[in-house]
């Protein structure tokens, strides 16, 4: 349930604060002072669209907060702020929606940050806003199956069916895919086995790359390598008297001369003797490697031939020689996927089957409830129909089979609302209701009955227009009868609804001639005496339209409460 709402720089509204009650409330004022702003902040709430024209010109930003009371929300609403780890009081929930004049939008949940988004589907639970053309939106079919589930309470069971077809459209993609692999299966066995095959016969071991790569090089510069290894040797070892090993034994025979008259520089012999060990040592590998080095040009050819044939196959493939053992690896895993796919595509095939059942099983038990809701919902809207100005019309909810066999994910049922507003005309679709007004009190009833079974708070913006007389109390007497057990704002131009109210809220605009802006207050009893005479009346407010609209408001509060509606429910005051 709404409880607060405060408007801030949107449209010509500067700053409006507006504490919500049970029941039906009512909004009032003169054309243009801005009642359907309310509305507007009330869709920002709920998640819709909005741009930097919504700003009050000066403004940098406009901004919208309401405040709701879970009290007695749904369930599906508090598992749904649980899963969005939204935090704060269990009992209330704060909503807010920031627009800025650049059209950047920013929303809050329990003061978390949250996406647009994440606010739209919060507002589904919310709030519920029935336009003053909403008819237009019931001529679609699509509609009309929604309506029909949620007067039936039947979401959980096409929530089911929705998942049923979910999972054999699955099953059908992966079923279609084998099998147009399937077709071309035994052309692409021979090639993967020919891929393999020629893969394995190349027997490219971990690491052989990289070595035959590193051999090749050596016997390519296998000259410069013997060239370098031996005038290295010379120079350190071979050489005589100017080799680096001749030259350290004459400095450590000379600091053994004087060793004995300076302790300090016999430290220094062990050094000089070291080095002289590691000259010896580094010429002995020098040695090693001269007698080792690989002159053998047979192994050179053997080794490039090696590399040749693994490049080869490596572009075949069109991959990197490194990339040969992966792309083996490939190549075995799709062969043995195609070796199996004719066992795989069988088993797939029976749990498509499975599934198809399952889905028609599913599908057919929310046929049958819907065939069984929709009697009820064309019974109720009839009776509706005989009080809206329509005597001896009917409405009838019509449920046929799709004309594609193909599993759809609301179900196999095409819905579609027929009506005549006249005594022994036949019924007709909805969309091809001829009169304006007949269609307006038409939505009237459908949303009125829907509603009947809802849990938001539902807002309705001028749905009574083109109606009035007779008609237009009997619409604000459903309207009220609705706020007996839910929460109801209604906009409205009509004395005869304004009357059914529990509540009364007055919108005015105000102007100094330079500036204009938009207030709202909420009616006491006498206030509501005059605004209703206001609305009665012409240019003067006379006495007779003042008594009129006190007997009004008297005939609303003696109204007798309809059968089955349960009290409004009210907050206790603080």
């Amino acid at each position: 349930m709404l409880t607060y709402l405060q408007i801030r720089d949107l449209a010509i509204i500067d700053s409006v604060e507006i504490e919500f009650r049970p029941g039906l409330t009512v909004l009032t004022g003169e054309t243009g002072a801005g009642k359907s702003i309310v509305v507007d902040a009330l869709q920002l709430i709920a998640g819709g669209r909005a741009g930097g024209e919504v700003v009050r010109h000066g403004a940098e930003r406009a901004e919208v907060s309401a405040t709701f009371d879970l009290t007695h929300a749904p369930r599906e609403l508090r598992r749904w702020l649980d899963e969005q780890s939204i935090d704060g009081d269990r009992d209330e929930l704060s909503v807010r929606r920031v627009v800025a004049r650049d059209g950047r939008s920013r929303a809050y949940l329990n003061g978390q940050a949250v996406p647009v988004q994440l606010l739209r589907a919060a507002g589904s639970f919310l709030v519920d806003i029935h336009g003053q053309h909403e008819f237009q939106s019931l001529t679609r079919s699509s509609t009309q199956r929604e309506l029909l589930d949620g007067y039936g309470r039947l979401e959980p069971l096409t929530e089911q069916v929705a998942i049923a077809h979910r999972v054999w459209l699955e099953l059908l993609n992966r079923t279609l895919e084998l099998e147009s692999k399937a077709r071309d299966r035994d052309a692409r066995l021979d090639l993967l086995r020919y891929q393999v095959q020629e893969l394995k016969a190349l027997e490219l071991r971990e690491g052989e790359l990289a070595a035959l790569t590193e051999e090749r090089e050596r016997l390519v510069n296998r000259g410069r390598l013997a060239q370098a290894a031996q005038s290295a040797l010379g120079l350190l070892f071979e050489a005589e008297n100017v080799s680096a090993h001749a030259c350290v034994s004459r400095a450590l025979s000379a600091l053994r001369t004087v060793s004995n008259v300076d302790p300090m520089l016999a430290a220094v012999m062990p050094l000089v003797d070291s080095a002289g060990i590691q000259i010896r040592e580094a010429a002995r590998e020098l040695q090693h490697y001269l007698e080792n080095l690989d002159v053998d040009t047979a192994r050179q050819d053997e080794v490039e031939k090696r590399l040749a044939a693994i490049e080869e196959l490596a572009r075949k493939n069109r991959v990197t020689p490194d990339e040969l053992p992966n792309r083996a690896a490939q190549l075995e895993a799709e062969l043995a996927e195609l070796e199996r796919a004719e066992t795989d595509l069988a088993s797939l095939r029976r749990d498509l089957a499975s599934a198809l059942e399952s889905y028609r099983s599913l599908a057919q038990q929310l046929s049958a409830r819907r065939a069984t809701v929709a009697r009820a919902l064309g019974k109720d809207i009839t009776t509706r129909m005989q009080t809206l100005g329509m005597a001896g019309g009917r409405f009838q909810v019509e449920i046929t089979p799709l004309d594609s066999a193909e599993p759809a994910a609301h179900g196999i049922d095409h819905v579609e609302f027929r009506v005549t507003a006249n005594p022994g005309q036949p019924l007709r679709p909805l969309a091809k209701v001829a009169s304006g007004g007949e269609l307006s009190r038409l939505s009237l009833a459908v949303q009125v009955s829907c509603a009947a079974r809802e849990t938001r708070c539902m807002v309705f913006d001028e749905v009574d227009a083109g109606i009035g007389g007779a008609v237009a109390e009997i619409v604000g007497r459903e309207l009220r009868a609705l706020g007996e057990s839910a929460q109801v704002l209604c906009v409205t131009h009509l004395p005869q609804v304004a009357s059914q109210g529990h509540h009364h809220l007055r919108v005015t605009k105000l102007t100094d001639g330079r500036t204009t802006r938009t207030s709202l207050a909420e009616l006491s009893e006498e206030e509501r005496v005059e605004e209703l005479a206001r609305m009665l009346g012409g240019i003067e407010v006379t006495s007779k339209a003042r008594e009129h609209a006190r007997e009004m408001l008297k005939a609303a509060r003696n109204q007798p409460r309809p059968a089955g509606a349960r009290p409004a429910r009210r907050r206790p005051s603080s």
